[in-house]
């Protein structure tokens, strides 16, 4: 409000300048054989302080105002949007696509906070200015003011019908250079696929494509603007032109001096100007709200799934026992695919479950909706026999610790990484990461990068092999301390030596814990408590390892007999052909 103040009062005091202007033209004018010095002197000396007092208040009110502001919105604005887009649920995440989330988070928050502080201020400053001249043009002389603002309610029109145009173009605008990062993120995010398969030159002609329909854009607002501006240049012009024809028929009617419409022109210069400010800042305005249009949908948006509200389970009473009911599910990005059909499934506190079965059968689907990601169109999944969708998400799966086939590292140190699964990883302390590297067999392989646990490990922990992203995953887990544990595959794409230690981390981990296995390898599946077979999208078989082999014509040995197994000594083993 300080801000504002001294802007008003700057353009009042720099708008007062065109009246002692006049008024000197007029000593002078009207008395050309006089003495009038002393009168000159006191204007001339009174002119002066005006500028200067004008240029201090405007010194003072602008710049660092106005960047500060700018700053702060800004910041405030891109904090609210990840705070926002990282409450959705995954479906969101399933529909939407990354380099378009990032756009908004970085182009579009900045014009936007450009638009209503730095483009506001100079919106402001031009208000003030005009308001004051068309004033003073009123105070001056009423009828020629009247007759030169004429030209105002035309030009008004002009600049409502291209605001909304260029609303709409910056959306479009906006939303093309979306795509457009979206495509260069995933590309660049993937390099490693692009150059394998030598598509260089054809992800380079995609971009082009891309960065041609924000050129096409870009040279429509450059017309529409040059329209525009056009028009409001030539209205300054007509006011000008204005003036003098009008101002000339006053004077020599004697209704007015030479020094009133001296100033009279001069207020009519200033609007004038103000009005092509005003142009601008209308522009700048309308560009900033149509790139503001999907930062509001994305802020406003409310998750389907709650994020951080809902019953949380006593402690002390806390089993860990999961069971699905009747589960039906289709992912909300293909309703029109069953995944699970009437699916149940009862894990006992404390045991071990290997769930097994042919590729898209919906295993990973099991961890999804033990994990909340998504909820079933009907049925029940339950944690010590209350509904999860009563509990509270965030205590839920901070009770869940999950190691998957291809775990994803943050491109941070390995101590980082380790720390993430700890609830206040800033708390963790370098002998804490330390045993849980230990326990996980990393530490021996930690100790020998040149930087040890400082070690980067890259954008996703590619400059790690496939058995040391695991056993910092499964380290990860092990600091975290859940009471229920998911492996999705956690050996299936590892050698037999990587296996056989990433296998012993396993074992340690799943001490006391209630664990769900989803595995092909036997060295996975055979000590297991309990192992259910699952097809098209229900449990066909359930019993022990030992138990569903005896079963000649069972699923899980045809299943058995359609893949090698890895044990710990890497040999392969065959299960014989079940007898008809």
């Amino acid at each position: 409000m300080a801000a504002v103040g001294f802007l008003t009062v700057s353009s009042v005091i720099t708008m007062s300048a065109p009246f002692f202007l006049g008024r000197i033209i007029d000593v002078i004018y009207t008395n050309p054989s006089e003495n009038y010095g002393d009168s000159l002197t006191q204007l001339c000396a009174a002119l002066t302080c005006v500028f200067l007092c004008g240029r201090c208040r405007q010194r003072h009110s602008c710049l660092p105002h106005a960047v500060i502001s700018c700053q702060s919105i800004v910041n405030r604005l891109r904090t609210s949007l990840f705070s926002s887009i990282l409450r959705q649920e995954v479906a969101f995440f399933d529909k939407t696509r990354t380099g378009e989330l990032i756009n908004r988070l970085s182009s579009d928050t900045a014009l936007l906070g450009r638009s209503v502080t730095e483009n506001l201020s100079d919106g402001l400053r031009a208000v003030a200015q005009a308001s004051v001249g068309v004033g003073m043009m009123f105070f001056v002389s009423p009828s020629l003011a009247t007759f030169v603002l004429s030209v105002v309610p035309p030009i008004s029109v002009l600049a409502v019908i291209y605001g909304r145009y260029l609303r709409k173009l910056s959306k479009a605008t906006q939303d093309s250079l979306a795509e457009a990062t979206q495509l260069a993120e995933e590309r660049i995010g993937n390099i490693r696929t692009v150059r394998a398969f030598g598509k260089e030159m054809v992800e380079v002609e995609k971009y082009t494509g891309r960065v041609a329909q924000l050129l096409q854009l870009a040279q429509k607002e450059a017309l529409a603007r040059a329209g525009f501006f056009g028009a409001a240049g030539l209205s300054g012009n007509l006011i000008v032109l204005s003036v003098l024809y009008k101002g000339g028929l006053l004077m020599g009617s004697a209704h007015m001096t030479v020094g009133e419409l001296s100033s009279f022109l001069m207020y009519a210069f200033w609007v004038g100007l103000s009005i092509g400010g005003l142009s601008s800042f209308y522009s700048e305005l309308m560009k900033g709200l149509g790139a503001g249009g999907r930062l509001w949908e994305l802020m406003e948006r409310q998750p389907r799934l709650p994020f951080n509200e809902g019953m949380v389970l006593d402690e002390k009473t806390f089993q860990g026992a999961l069971e699905f009911r009747n589960v039906h599910f289709s992912y909300p990005a293909r309703p029109e695919v069953s995944v699970f059909q009437d699916f149940s499934l009862s894990i006992p506190s404390g045991s071990v479950t290997a769930l097994v079965g042919p590729s898209g059968s919906g295993k990973s689907t099991v961890v999804s909706l033990l994990l909340r990601l998504y909820d079933p169109d009907s049925g029940a999944v339950s944690l010590d026999g209350h509904d999860i969708r009563q509990l509270n998400p965030v205590w839920l799966r901070s009770k869940i610790g999950t190691v998957s086939q291809e775990p994803v590292l943050f491109s941070c140190s390995v101590a980082e990484n380790i720390a993430y699964g700890a609830d206040k990883p800033s708390s963790v302390t370098a002998q804490q990461v330390e045993r849980a590297a230990e326990v996980a067999n990393a530490a021996e392989f930690i100790r020998s990068f040149p930087q040890g646990f400082d070690t980067v490990v890259g954008e996703k922990g590619t400059l790690l092999s496939g058995g040391q992203k695991q056993r910092i995953a499964i380290a990860r887990a092990l600091l975290k301390n859940p009471k229920i544990l998911l492996l999705d595959e956690a050996t299936s794409a590892l050698d037999a030596e990587n296996e056989h230690l990433v296998q012993e981390a396993l074992e340690r981990l799943m001490e006391g814990r209630t664990v769900l296995v989803i595995a092909h390898r036997l060295s996975t599946i055979k000590n297991a408590n309990f192992v259910a077979v699952l097809d098209q999208g229900r449990i066909c078989e359930h019993g022990t390892h030992e138990e569903l082999l005896l079963k000649p014509n069972g699923f899980y040995r045809r299943l058995m007999n359609k893949q090698s197994f890895l044990s710990y000594n890497g040999a392969e083993q065959f299960l014989e052909p079940a007898r008809a």
